[in-house]
């Protein structure tokens, strides 16, 4: 969660140092970071604290900052700070709540952007309260980054589409109530012939194919599409607009993971101070050796530079109103790497009792990496910034 002296920079307002301050207080009683490690033995228990945390957060108040105020948010538009500060503060605590949290946005944010009236009211007030769980179906078994090489096709037929292939590693997959899907409608080479569509879960033709275990456990499904027929109204901007309205919903959230990676990070650096000045060895405390205050100095130091990265991002986003493509792709970039290495530091100070199973830092371990994949591996980040710079050195 992002301290007090995070707080007293200027990419904040008021309102973002009282949002963060009321959300630490409710993470402090409602969230507990390791309680919950002992509830994932099964899909199924996964799936119920899911939902049992949506519902909490959505009883909260916190889901509203996923949608506009017009539709039951909490403010005028989606602001990245906002959202930023929410993922820091809800990692730090739970890692899933921090999960719940993001795919709320994640999944309705290509409605808040481009969906029709009649579709903003239907589902961003329910994303809001919690009563709707949303998810976001891009990827494919052959598409992950590579997004033009989509084959799942939505064919139109008089009225509706009808879509037909997979998506895999679709989070929320299995307990949403609706997804986002992407889908390949137009005969144009790429990415410019993918479409996008709200899809109820309840929708004849779309079925859970396989439920994905993973090593931080989160609800993740394989889809499939056999002849699933969607109205036209549920088609989020314009035939062949898809791959636009993803990329929009992927830049404003892009920060967000930023953020999440800091709120492990951060966790992983208490906890570490917490027990290097309690663990006794040689006379002293592991804080006293010099190669322990240089390993300290070092996640410290690290977690200060992706946290001026990250809620730069956010503050160039909300403030000026800049395409944020390049600074959000080297906060999550920056935050997602320095976590891996922080986290991976407070393992190696806590010796054996680092990867003993219900240990915060090895639920912390196991948290952090994915976040080096999803929404863009850092192989990815890497390419669009350098694509960035190399641009805006040809054009001066």
């Amino acid at each position: 969660m992002p301290t007090s002296h995070t707080l007293t920079l200027p990419f904040f307002d008021t309102p973002h140092r009282a949002l963060a301050a009321d959300l630490r207080a409710w993470s402090r009683e409602h969230l507990s970071a390791g309680e919950h490690h002992a509830a994932h033995d099964s899909v199924s228990a996964v799936d119920d604290q899911c939902r049992a945390l949506v519902r909490q957060m959505g009883d909260g108040g916190w889901l509203r900052y996923c949608v506009p105020a017009a539709y039951g948010g909490a403010l005028d538009q989606l602001d990245s700070r906002a959202l930023c500060i929410l993922r820091d503060t809800l990692a730090y605590h739970e890692g899933l709540a921090d999960f719940a949290f993001a795919m709320q946005g994640l999944g309705s944010g290509a409605i808040t952007l481009s969906g029709s009236e009649a579709l903003k009211a239907e589902y961003l007030p329910k994303v809001a309260a919690g009563d709707l769980i949303a998810a976001f179906a891009l990827s494919e078994p052959e598409a992950g980054s590579d997004v033009a090489a989509m084959r799942t096709t939505a064919a139109r037929d008089g009225d509706t589409y009808v879509l037909n292939g997979s998506k895999t590693w679709i989070s929320n997959g299995g307990i949403a109530d609706f997804y986002t899907v992407f889908a390949r409608s137009e005969a144009l080479p790429g990415a410019k012939g993918i479409s996008a569509f709200v899809v109820p879960a309840s929708t004849p033709g779309l079925s859970i194919a396989e439920r994905i275990e993973v090593i931080a456990p989160h609800p993740l499904a394989l889809l499939r599409f056999d002849n699933c027929r969607v109205p036209i109204r549920q088609m989020l901007g314009g035939p062949g607009e898809g791959f636009k309205v993803a990329m929009r919903t992927l830049d404003i959230f892009r920060a967000s993971v930023a953020a999440a990676a800091l709120g492990f990070a951060r966790r992983a650096l208490d906890e570490a101070i917490k027990h290097s000045k309690g663990r006794r060895m040689f006379n002293q405390t592991l804080a006293d050796f010099q190669m322990t205050q240089g390993k300290l100095a070092d996640m410290a130091t690290a977690i200060e530079a992706a946290t001026l990265l990250t809620y730069r991002a956010a503050w160039l986003r909300d403030v000026q109103g800049a395409n944020t493509t390049k600074e959000a792709a080297m906060a999550k970039m920056s935050a997602t790497e320095s976590a891996q290495m922080v986290i991976d530091a407070a393992v190696q100070l806590f010796g054996g009792l680092g990867v003993m199973r219900g240990n915060i830092a090895e639920k912390l371990y196991r948290e952090i990496r994915a976040l080096r994949i999803y929404e863009g591996a850092t192989e990815v980040q890497k390419l669009i910034i350098a694509k960035a710079v190399l641009n805006e050195w040809v054009n001066g």
